[in-house]
């Protein structure tokens, strides 16, 4: 099993900045985390990639966020942080932590998914 714990989000004016963080918990040995990243999804709109890290070392953001937005790990082996800045009223929705996990016994990889943490940006 792969637990997802964020943390992070809230309320900024626009300009602002946030830092979200996400914390993977592995039980077992069957699984390997290939790569975490965030998803925002807006009232009314599609689930968004946001930015995503994978463990060889590649990164990948959305054009929208792009130099405004880091993804990095973070001190814990399954740990990733996203820092936001710039924040716009467009970058307001629910975040969402992802890991894409090999797990061994299917052979297959898994996406696990965090609760969510809101993310309003307002004056």
């Amino acid at each position: 099993q792969v637990r997802l714990l964020e943390s992070g989000g809230g309320l900024v004016q626009p300009g602002g900045s946030l830092r979200l963080s996400c914390a993977a918990s592995k039980t077992g040995t069957m699984f390997t985390i290939n790569a975490m990243g965030w998803y925002r999804q807006a009232p009314g709109k599609e689930r968004e990639l946001v930015a995503e890290i994978h463990f060889g070392g590649s990164e990948n953001y959305a054009d929208s966020v792009k130099g405004r937005f880091t993804i990095s790990r973070g001190i814990g082996e399954s740990t990733v942080n996203l820092e936001m800045n710039s924040l716009q009223p467009e970058d307001t929705g629910v975040y969402y932590c992802n890991a894409e996990v090999y797990v061994r016994y299917l052979a297959s990889e898994v996406d696990y998914w965090g609760q969510g943490t809101q993310v309003t940006v307002s004056s």
